[in-house]
């Protein structure tokens, strides 16, 4: 186990602010940068931000040794060196995929739990937040309550039940984890003195599915973005600049893996480029609409998932795709130095898309389209800058080809026409406020409350 050097005691103030600290808290979040996954971003934005809201965060993940996944050495240098880390071992994915198993929150839980001991021992904590996916170090929840005596914050960036888990066959095994999914949920959130996810939709499922949640205890707070980010990208160039022949046409970017709840959007998507390629032939001779990091493995050769779609519908001359995972930074180099950004949700409104918030930091105009009760598409809808586009279910999204038709042409041909996005409008989901609406629950939890009352929701 590693523990980087730590930069301020907690009769310190903040490195980002001139605000009193009001205590430690531990962050698990078995993935954490240089991971590239998307889910290290909540914990990477807390740790960031936190202390100017009077909190110290100490983070507590998985070695990078540990990660299976492509690392990415620009997102860690995002992280201050100020944020204090604990970096734990976990067993071999070697080894333990031999069962089955390759999920680090599985894998390093026995780790976390032991880190977590010992940070306890030895740092007065007043919380502990657990952010997943991985979800399984959740069920720390009921030690960290009863013998820590400590309040925990469960964060779900997404639904560990989902209705989707509910679809696959019992005996693959998608279906093994939801039904493990199913048993588990419930013993960790009966330990939680709060929990968060990133949608009310998500928050309000999990209250149907356990009436003796307090909803008083409950909050949606999405991942948001981090506006600091971009001035990294000023030494980066951009997926476009690096890997195609840049010119005069009209470029829109998708910045993203492409997914099974994806394809409904995506085919009615491409239908609406086909339909530009048929009835304006010369505007879509200047459109070059390009995919990045479709493909979120790291097997080789990577799926052109896209492109064998476009290839089909006859637009291959407008659509391209590019299925190799980007780093983050270049991803927002990609996004700032594009004509537009497309943004393509799943058709579940439960779906939030941690990407709409660098895409509106871009500044750069966006078509989207996502399921109308997603607060993805609430979000787009309020700060303009953009054509938003939503629909009320999976047949729906054929109505759409025109409108998409439509939003193509004029960011093609008239993208000045697009006001810029309203600063005020996404002000809220800003790192630093996120940071901001965290805090106050740590507050609510730890002060003058007693480890019995913070014990349960029920």
């Amino acid at each position: 186990m590693h523990r980087a050097k730590n930069s301020l005691p907690d009769t310190k103030r903040s490195a980002l602010g001139d605000k009193a600290l009001s205590g430690t808290i531990a962050i698990v979040s078995p993935h954490f940068p240089p991971c590239s996954l998307a889910g290290v971003h909540r914990a990477r934005h807390l740790a960031k931000h936190l202390p100017a809201h009077g909190w110290r965060p100490i983070v507590i993940r998985a070695h990078e040794t540990q990660y299976t996944e492509r690392l990415d050495p620009d997102l860690a240098a995002l992280v201050p060196n100020t944020v204090e880390q604990i970096a734990t071992g976990a067993m071999p994915a070697s080894v333990t995929r031999l069962i089955g198993v390759g999920d680090i929150g599985l894998r390093g839980f026995l780790h976390f739990k032991r880190a977590l001991s010992q940070l306890a021992q030895t740092t007065p904590l007043r919380a502990v937040l657990i952010t997943g996916s991985p979800y399984y170090p959740m069920l720390l929840a009921k030690w960290i309550s009863h013998d820590l005596q400590l309040p925990v914050v469960l964060d779900f960036q997404d639904p560990w039940v989902s209705s989707w888990g509910a679809t696959l066959p019992e005996l693959s095994k998608g279906g093994l984890a939801h039904r493990l999914a199913v048993m588990l949920e419930p013993k960790a959130l009966r330990h939680a003195a709060f929990v968060t996810s990133v949608s009310e939709i998500q928050n309000q499922e999990m209250a149907a599915r356990y009436p003796w949640i307090n909803p008083k205890r409950m909050a949606a707070i999405p991942i948001g973005g981090d506006p600091e980010d971009f001035n990294a990208t000023q030494t980066h160039h951009s997926a476009t600049a690096s890997t195609v022949d840049r010119s005069e046409r009209a470029e829109l970017v998708f910045v993203g893996s492409v997914w099974p709840r994806l394809s409904n959007t995506l085919d009615v998507f491409l239908d609406a480029v086909a339909q530009v390629a048929k009835t304006n032939p010369a505007i879509a001779q200047r459109l070059a609409i390009r995919f990045y990091g479709t493909d979120a493995r790291l097997v080789e050769p990577p799926v052109y998932q896209v492109a064998q779609q476009a290839e089909r519908k006859g637009i291959s001359f407008v659509v391209e795709e590019f299925p190799r995972r980007l780093s983050f930074v270049q991803a927002l180099a990609t996004m700032a130095g594009a004509r537009g950004v497309i943004l393509l949700g799943s058709d579940e409104p439960h779906y939030t898309a941690s990407k709409i918030y660098p895409a509106l930091m871009s500044g750069r105009p966006y078509l989207s389209v996502f399921h109308a009760a997603s607060s993805s598409h609430s979000i787009l809808s309020r700060a303009g800058g953009g054509v938003s586009l939503g629909f009320e279910d999976a047949e729906a999204i054929r109505n759409l080809i025109d409108p998409i038709s439509e939003a193509l042409v004029r960011l093609a041909c008239e993208p000045r026409s697009f006001c810029k996005s309203d600063p005020a409008a996404f002000e809220a989901y800003t790192a630093h406020a996120v940071a901001g609406r965290f805090a106050a629950i740590f507050e609510s939890i730890a002060q003058g409350t007693t480890a019995s009352q913070c014990a349960s929701l029920s």
